[in-house]
């Protein structure tokens, strides 16, 4: 008792919790204290061990495009993937606050946030969970123990459920569960039994599921009974925990095993929790969102915040503080997280909600540009405590948001203009193409519904259904599985119940260190040391066998490989059991591997220390590596980072490796790794140092040359490599660039294309040095450097080559279209000179003349105009191809009778033509069969509107 009571002091909170309708602001507990109360709960009372949370970003989980609940990181403990030697295989009992994001996928709550006072993008999950520890008993009491203990919450507003049953699952009711809550003291009347829907979590289609039991709390209170509203979507009586007893495992064939070992996953999001504890009825009164709508309110100088919803919110101002405050929430934790505003996944789903964003501050607040940044600083107030990783990257945070929000901005104009331009184009009385509204909506992320209401002022309907096929493809397109003849096998995943089986038949784990056994040959060559293994069991429909018949696809089993499966960003070996000379792949793979090791060295020495990996992808084709930058990676330093690579593998640098302890490990200084679980001991793989040398007590070793903690399969030395060439650096946001290199032939063949097109920019530069006066020749320059220009930009080749050739390219482009503008200048004086010579003091002028191009009959109408003002001019142009250009100007005392759109429109009609343009200028083409009656109908036109 005395241990227990000092333990209960060790708890004790430096407020006293109440939940009284009676308390006033100063007596609610902040949700900081509420969260850390949670967390010293689990941890200091019940031996839990308090995880960090993990990123917003899935990782080994693709079908994932945010973590979405507490659980997820946990997902291969539950399936029996975890590695037995990995620091998540030794969890018993954890608890951790966990960031999640529910905007995409199948929890998608993007849309109605803002419309209530409870839907969030980003929320956080309180969690406590036994892998094969405790069960029913022990969860449902640390719960009720908490609620009504620690944070003293009423017990008779409190009612809980449990499973009903399922008879067409064979399940009874979850009698245990019941049974616990009134041994706890749970009044009957508080305990009620609900369906599968309510009350059986799962995973997904198949994998580990189970009953659950919930926790909801009566905002009302006052001694009435409202069980009749629980799980009937009353704001009065809300859902606070749930708690899941993972005990089955639905089978592809949908029916229910029990799992061979029982875990408990418990789930409360601390917005509803804080609620109830600061006793208000909206997630956004408490001191979780109230700091930040202050900033809203501050920024945009508005009404503020009344926390009104539906009728009541006129103008929906109360809707846009909401959607502001949630949305800059998420912003902050997935950018620090490492996603970013993208155009697909995840990416996409941000820019959305960043837009959504923008969009409620310029229309509905009425802020400036720049609110919506402005508001990172308050949202690390609130939640950089807890997450202090938002601290560290509080200005690249703001930095992300005003980019992405000017390039929005950007669009909008852009996305108008097009619009605008379509609009003026399109045959009266008819609908908006809905290929152009798809276009700027997929391309340019223009909001539909900001299309609707554009084009609804214009008195113009979009092609609705021509749309909503559009996007019914595009959805096809996107959710499609594998293509034909490439079903996922289902036979190279072991399930839990097989993993469970193996183990309690005693079955070793796979020894896969025979994938390091290899070595140089006496000419340099890779030699990869043949494995013999013996095959333990076959895997073929979700179970195992000795044996499967003739034709049938299976997994095999081994007792030993060579083999290396996906793993650290190194993709898996292809290759077959029999096949002494199969090491093309694995080898290249081991090349690309070993040449991240050395990029990730060499972009430090060259951009400094502060240059952190991001990320990486290794193939047998090319790698992929993401890092931290101050700014855009210059042409001279990406040929710098090429040559420290260069020398590394010009010294023919040995590669060592070798197993440690991870707490040695992680002493070693300069220490090169991402942020990740890694099993113990680890493997430390160092270039052209000894792992001993580095492990040495103060040693700086590590800081001089590559070394990383890593599971993947390396070259012995780096001359191997041959060669590196960075074909591709762009920065995918500001402050995080992606760089692709490849490595041996195809670095030289990268090298000997960039030599080709240097070559041949070099060549156009000479010519253009030589100033020709023909027109046609300056166009053709002007092409041959547009089409070099897309070659460079397409071609594998060394990155700061083609930004070199880039620059050049730009002007030489400038020059050509400038030359040709000015030999079309001249060229259209000379003409217009000539027509004003033979059209003297004319107020129209309606004839032909030869022209190279539409663009110089513009020009010399322009001409004619300008220097004859109040004339009005229609010039034809026949062409060496039987077509006709048109091309007319309106002088503006003339306006508005007089149209200059119009008149091209009668006058390319004639010609069986088509034209466009405003009231002032137009243009068009025909066919030269109907020029003479072209010529007609133009002076008619001008007639007829001149003498009105």
């Amino acid at each position: 008792m005395a241990a227990a009571g000092r333990l209960r002091l060790l708890l004790a909170v430096p407020w006293r919790w109440r939940c009284s309708p009676r308390r006033g602001a100063a007596g609610c507990p902040p949700a900081g204290q509420v969260r850390a109360a949670f967390l010293r709960f689990f941890e200091e009372r019940h031996g839990h061990r308090r995880l960090p949370s993990a990123p917003v970003r899935p990782r080994g989980d693709s079908r994932l495009l945010f973590v979405n609940a507490g659980m997820n990181q946990f997902k291969p403990i539950f399936l029996g993937t975890v590695h037995p030697r990995s620091e998540l295989a030794q969890h018993r009992r954890v608890v951790n606050s966990q960031k999640c994001v529910r905007a995409g996928g199948k929890h998608n709550d993007l849309e109605d946030v803002g419309r209530d006072t409870y839907h969030h993008t980003f929320f956080e999950m309180l969690g406590n969970w036994s892998f094969g520890d405790y069960f029913k008993e022990e969860a449902c009491s640390m719960a009720w123990e908490l609620l009504t203990e620690v944070y003293e919450i009423p017990k008779d507003r409190l009612y809980v459920t449990y499973f009903a049953g399922d008879s067409s699952l064979g399940l009874g009711a979850d009698e245990e569960c019941r049974d616990v809550w009134l041994c706890l003291g749970v009044p009957a009347s508080h305990v009620l039994p609900f369906p599968l829907k309510d009350n059986f979590w799962e995973m997904g289609d198949t994998g580990p599921c189970g009953p659950c039991t919930e926790i909801h709390y009566d905002h009302v209170g006052g001694g009435r009974n409202a069980a009749a509203l629980v799980n009937q979507g009353s704001p009065d009586v809300v859902e606070i925990w749930n708690l899941v007893f993972m005990q089955y495992s639905r089978e592809v064939e949908g029916n229910l095993l029990p799992l061979p070992q029982h875990h408990v996953d418990t789930g409360m999001g601390l917005e509803r929790l804080v609620t109830v504890l600061q006793n208000k009825r909206s997630n956004y009164d408490t001191d979780l969102f109230t700091p930040i709508l202050d900033a809203i309110h501050k920024g945009c100088r508005g009404p503020r915040y009344q926390g009104l919803v539906g009728d009541a919110d006129v103008g929906h101002v109360n809707m846009a503080y909401r959607v502001v405050a949630d949305h800059v929430r998420a912003l902050c934790v997935c950018i620090t997280d490492g996603i970013y505003p993208g155009f697909s996944g995840a990416e996409l789903v941000l820019r959305r909600i960043l837009r959504r964003a923008v969009r409620f501050c310029s229309e509905v607040l009425h802020a400036p540009p720049g609110l919506l940044a402005s508001l990172v600083p308050t949202v690390v107030e609130v939640l950089g405590d807890a997450y202090p990783e938002l601290t560290k990257n509080a200005d690249q945070i703001m930095d992300v948001i005003n980019e992405n929000e000017a390039a929005f901005q950007s669009s909008l104009e852009r996305g108008r203009r097009i619009i605008e331009r379509t609009v003026q184009q399109m045959e009266p009385s008819t609908n908006f193409p809905a290929e152009v509204a798809w276009s700027l909506y997929g391309n340019l992320g223009f909001p539909l519904d900001l299309i609707d209401l554009i084009l609804e002022e214009k008195g113009i309907s979009l092609d609705s259904a021509a749309f909503n096929e559009l996007a019914l493809e595009d959805a096809k397109r996107k959710a499609g599985g594998p293509p034909a003849g490439q079903l996922e096998d289902t036979n190279t995943r072991l399930d839990v119940h097989s993993l469970a089986q193996l183990r309690s038949n005693n079955v070793p784990a796979t020894d896969d260190s025979p994938k390091y056994a290899y070595t140089l040959g006496q000419h340099g060559q890779y030699e990869f040391s043949p494995c013999q293994a013996t095959v333990l069991m076959l895997y073929r429909d979700q179970s195992l066998q000795n044996e499967v018949g003739a034709g049938q696809r299976c997994g095999v089993i081994l007792d030993r490989t060579n083999f290396y499966a996906e793993q650290g960003g190194q993709a898996s070996d292809q290759g077959y059991m029999i096949h002494l000379g199969q090491q093309a792949q694995r080898l290249a793979c081991m090349m690309n591997h070993t040449a991240t090791h050395l990029l990730n060295f060499a972009l430090r020495h060259v951009l400094g220390d502060n240059t952190e990996q991001r990320g990486s992808h290794v193939t047998a084709e090319w790698l992929r590596f993401d890092f931290d930058t101050k700014g855009p990676v210059t042409a001279e330093q990406l040929q710098q980072v090429e040559q420290v690579v260069q020398d590394v593998i010009k010294r023919n640098e040995v590669v060592h490796t070798a197993e440690v302890p991870l707490v040695l490990a992680r002493r070693v200084q300069g220490l090169r790794a991402v942020d990740e679980g890694y099993p113990d001991p680890v493997r430390i793989v160092s270039l052209g140092v000894p792992v001993e040398s580095v492990l040495t007590c103060n040693s700086e070793a590590a800081m001089q040359t590559s070394v990383e903690l890593c599971c993947g399969t390396h070259l012995l030395q780096t001359g191997a490599m041959e060669d590196l060439a960075i074909i591709s650096e762009r920065q995918l946001v500001k402050g995080i660039s992606r760089v692709i290199a490849v490595t041996g032939r195809q670095a030289k063949q990268a090298r000997e294309a960039g030599q080709c097109l240097a070559m041949e920019v070099d060549s156009v530069s000479l010519r253009m040095k030589e100033r020709s006066t023909s027109i046609p020749e300056m166009q053709n320059l002007s092409k041959e450097v547009g089409q070099l220009t897309k070659m460079v930009a397409s071609t594998p080749m060394p990155q700061w080559q083609r930004k070199e050739l880039q620059t050049i390219l730009k002007v030489l482009q400038r020059t050509a279209n400038t030359a040709v503008k000015k030999l079309e200048m001249q060229q259209a004086e000379e003409k217009a000179q000539s027509m004003l010579a033979k059209h003297c003091n004319q107020p129209v002028i309606i004839d032909t003349v030869p022209a190279d191009s539409l663009s110089i009959l513009m020009k010399v109408v322009n001409q004619l105009c300008d220097k004859s003002p109040g004339t009005s001019v229609l010039l034809l142009s026949p062409q060496a191809s039987g077509e006709v250009l048109c091309a007319c100007q309106v002088s503006k005392n003339c306006l508005p009778v007089f149209s200059a759109a119009d008149w091209a429109m009668a006058v390319c009609t004639q010609m069986e033509g088509k034209a466009g343009g405003s009231p002032v200028v137009a243009k068009g083409s025909g066919n030269a069969k109907g020029m003479q009656g072209a010529l007609t109908t133009a002076l008619e036109f001008a007639q007829s509107k001149l003498l009105k």
